[in-house]
């Protein structure tokens, strides 16, 4: 990796990052900046080879915006173009706190996860035993659960943390059930319900953007997939006692589910007292509502 850092004039910016005047060193800053991700190998080794707090500080700093700036880009081309992409929106989200993240690594989890299932579907069966094949995928066959005791840790919620416990919460195991079963075309969606996250199976002819009218039956992901009717959803929402909506019933869409993500993890921050984590997700929780 030394060997190929030969960019002269980042060599040269990085030099300057122990630059006294901060009016100097905004100007400094901005050109590391316009180098994008370029930029990084450079300061990783500025902040292996120093011992002086402040350079590692300011390299740390304008490593973490560069990862940012690279991230809201890629959200922003989620949100307009490719939010059918369930799983390209939680792998974003997952590299706000994880910018590191192999992709491809958990991406390939999941696809496992798929296959297994595809092995033991065929088109003969009915919604409901494609229900069955995926409950017992994701819950026996891989051991996923819902984290009772730590219902709102952030590691219930990021993908990769989620994935290596295999505990998560009723938002993070629903998104993994989305995810698994649109990649076989089977029609299960997320839908908004307050205070709990569940799932619909629709008619495989519903538009494609399905209504309540279409679901033929819920499912509830932090239960090991149990189905249920919309009797209970009503009695759930008497429960809280709050007035029922369409929403509250029908398929949302991928941006929703991925607000919500970002939602719970603001939620979880604040419970623990982390404002820089909060402010990062509010930033992102924001591009969500500048959709074209």
């Amino acid at each position: 990796m030394v060997a190929s850092l030969e960019n002269k004039e980042l060599n040269a910016l990085l030099h300057l990052l122990d630059e006294p005047d901060e009016k100097v060193f905004d100007s400094i800053r901005e050109k590391i900046h316009s180098f994008g991700q370029e930029a990084i190998p450079y300061l990783e080794k500025a902040l292996e080879i120093s011992f002086d707090t402040f350079i590692q500080d300011r390299a740390g700093e304008i490593i973490r915006d560069i990862q940012r700036g690279e991230l809201h880009v890629e959200f922003t081309n989620w949100i307009n173009t490719s939010s059918s992409d369930l799983l390209k929106g939680y792998l974003l989200v997952t590299r706000s706190q994880y910018p590191e993240l192999s992709e491809e690594t958990l991406t390939i989890r999941v696809e496992q996860m798929k296959m297994d299932a595809w092995l033991e579907l065929n088109d003969n069966l009915t919604a409901l035993e494609n229900i069955k094949v995926l409950n017992h995928i994701i819950y026996h066959v891989h051991n996923f659960d819902g984290n009772k005791i730590n219902l709102f840790a952030p590691q219930n919620f990021y993908l990769n943390t989620f994935l290596e416990t295999r505990k998560g919460s009723a938002l993070s195991l629903g998104l993994l059930y989305i995810i698994i079963a649109q990649k076989l075309n089977i029609p299960v969606y997320g839908v908004n319900l307050p205070q709990h996250f569940i799932l619909a199976y629709v008619s495989e002819l519903a538009a494609n953007v399905p209504s309540m009218d279409d679901v033929l039956f819920y499912i509830n992901p932090f239960n090991k997939g149990a189905v249920f009717t919309k009797r209970e959803i009503e009695l759930f929402i008497q429960q809280l006692k709050i007035n029922p909506d369409r929403s509250y019933f029908a398929p949302c869409s991928n941006i929703d589910i991925i607000k919500r993500l970002i939602g719970n993890l603001i939620y979880s921050y604040t419970q623990l007292g982390y404002p820089d984590k909060i402010e990062d997700l509010e930033r992102l929780l924001k591009l969500t509502e500048k959709t074209t």
